[in-house]
């Protein structure tokens, strides 16, 4: 595929998030012009209320869903890739899940109430579900296949959201932290929290653009790409890598939030082709987009409260899923 499709889709996307930014730090429960927004945000010590609005309240739960938005739809794309499973999701593979039990224990047994502090848990707990789920996956004969990588997934998230459940259940008290993290949502996260985890998302971007050409030649099959030169092994781990960055530092601000990474690499690749190293640039911008603007929608679908934004997506994903599932040419590659 040439490369001024995909190069005329990046640049309407960038443009469409930049208008849905605008959109986040403007509307609510008190509207703002796009003037009183960019006084705000020019002027981030001024007193008066729409200052106060925009840089107390709605800047920081904006960048939580840029970070956020940015690395689910980039592990997306790198784990749909790294599998050969179109249907790969750090949601759907166990790693939401793995950061979810960390962050129950942090607050078990550590008492760690702020979202600032269940970063360094989060990533743990992404990285050690991980590595259950490749281990695993390569058990038995043919190694690491996607359809066994993608049971092995399921299995650890259904054993790890039991094992969540269980604890909740018996302390009352966790319960009321967990479950204003665990729903998935941009509010309540202080810029702190986001100054944790951009650096660890920032690494795992990196890493993923890295990662995004070897996923072009390990599409081909593992006998192929051996012999074209490419080192399975590391660039297997290099990806992964990348996901356990990505979405552990997603999810540890904003919850274990599913369907993003899944949307947004569709999306990207509606427009890119079988390119990974567009696909993922393009799951960069995808994935934000789509966080920002569940979050602008739920401000407004129940009111006077807010829905989450982990709640309207799940609404918009679980339809995408479900189609995709139907589609008579998708395989997963066995």
């Amino acid at each position: 595929m040439a490369a001024g499709r995909p190069a005329a889709v990046l640049a309407g996307g960038v443009i469409a998030l930049a208008v849905l930014v605008l959109l986040s730090l403007g509307l609510g429960a008190q509207p703002l012009s796009p003037a009183a927004v960019l006084h705000a945000v020019v002027h981030p010590h001024g007193t008066d209320e729409a200052e106060r609005i925009v840089n107390g309240l709605r800047l920081p739960r904006t960048l939580v869903g840029l970070v956020a938005g940015s690395a689910l739809g980039m592990a997306g794309a790198v784990m749909q890739g790294v599998t050969r499973n179109p249907l790969a999701d750090p949601g759907l593979l166990g790693v939401n899940a793995g950061a979810s039990l960390a962050v129950i224990v942090a607050i078990t047994l550590f008492g760690v109430t702020s979202p600032a502090g269940y970063v360094w848990f989060a990533l743990a707990g992404a990285a050690v579900a991980a590595a259950l789920v490749y281990l695993v996956g390569t058990t038995g004969a043919g190694g690491a296949t996607p359809v066994k990588l993608a049971l092995a997934g399921a299995a650890l998230t259904a054993g790890l959201t039991s094992v969540v459940t269980l604890v909740l259940l018996s302390h009352s008290d966790v319960f009321q932290q967990f479950r204003f993290w665990q729903v998935g949502s941009l509010t309540g996260r202080g810029l702190s929290a986001v100054g944790l985890a951009a650096p660890f998302a920032a690494v795992g971007a990196a890493l993923a653009l890295v990662g995004a050409r070897s996923l072009n030649i390990l599409g081909l099959g593992d006998d192929v790409a051996r012999g074209l030169g490419q080192n399975v092994r590391l660039a297997r781990g290099v990806c992964a890598l990348a996901v356990v960055l990505l979405a552990g530092a997603a999810t540890s601000i904003a919850g274990p939030i599913v369907f993003v990474g899944l949307v947004a690499a569709h999306a990207a690749r509606r427009a890119a082709g079988a390119d990974y190293r567009w696909i993922v640039v393009l799951s960069a911008v995808v994935g934000p987009a789509l966080l920002i603007a569940a979050d602008v929608v739920g401000r407004f679908v129940a009111p006077p409260g807010e829905l989450e934004a982990g709640i309207v997506v799940a609404i918009i994903g679980a339809p995408v899923m479900i189609a995709l599932v139907r589609r008579p040419r998708l395989q997963v590659a066995a």
